[in-house]
C-alpha cells in the first residue's frame, strides 16, 4: 500500500470518515459499552472490506486509527469535562460539521467506557506520519511544531524537523504555551 499515492491517501481518508459514521450509527442502535464499541468498529471494518472500499489490511489499519482517535477523545472528555472542540483545538467554523458531529457523538456516547477500553496499539495517544487522523491539532514529539487538520487527513512528516511522531494538542494545552 503506497500511502504517498494521492489516490490511496484520498481513499483512506474517505474510508476513515465512513468508518467513523458506521461506528456512530452502530452505537446509536446497539448501546454504548466497550463491547458495543468493539463490535461496531469490527462491523465497520468488515463492511469496508465487503463493499470493496478497502483491502483487509487497509481496513485493519483504518480501524486502528479510528480506535485511537475515539479513545483519545473519550479519555480527554472524561478527564477534563471539556467539550470536543477543545480536544480538537480549532474553531468549529473550520471543521466539516458532519465529521465533527460524527466523532463528537461517538466519543460522547462512549467516554466512560473508553477509559476502560484496552488499547491494542503499543503507544496510546501516539500519532505517526503516514497514518490518518481526524480533525484537530497534533504536536511534533521532536520539535513541538503544530499540524492542524480541518478534516480527516494523512499525517505528513513534520514540516520543521521531518519528525514522524506526534501527540494530540488540546486547546488548553495550546493556550498554556501561548501565555
Amino acid at each position: 500500500m503506497d500511502t504517498h499515492d494521492p489516490n490511496t491517501r484520498a481513499r483512506l481518508e474517505q474510508a476513515y470518515e465512513n468508518m467513523v459514521e458506521r461506528v456512530r450509527a452502530f452505537l446509536d442502535r446497539a448501546g454504548h459499552s466497550v463491547e458495543d464499541m468493539q463490535k461496531g468498529l469490527s462491523q465497520a471494518r468488515d463492511t469496508a472490506v465487503e463493499l470493496g472500499e478497502l483491502s483487509r489490511q487497509e481496513a485493519d489499519l483504518v480501524s486502528a486509527w479510528v480506535r485511537r482517535d475515539l479513545h483519545d477523545a473519550g479519555e480527554y472528555l472524561e478527564r477534563t469535562g471539556h467539550e470536543l472542540r477543545d480536544w480538537l483545538h480549532m474553531d468549529l467554523e473550520l471543521l466539516e460539521h458532519s465529521l465533527l458531529d460524527l466523532i463528537g457523538r461517538a466519543a460522547d456516547q462512549t467516554r466512560l467506557e473508553l477509559l476502560k477500553f484496552e488499547e491494542q496499539a503499543t503507544h496510546t495517544g501516539e500519532y505517526r506520519s503516514g497514518e490518518v487522523t481526524g480533525p484537530g491539532t497534533l504536536e511534533c514529539s521532536t520539535c513541538g511544531a503544530l499540524l492542524r487538520f480541518q478534516q480527516a487527513g494523512h499525517i505528513p512528516p513534520c514540516p520543521t524537523c521531518h519528525g514522524t511522531y506526534f501527540r494530540r494538542k488540546s486547546r488548553e494545552e495550546q493556550q498554556g504555551t501561548d501565555a
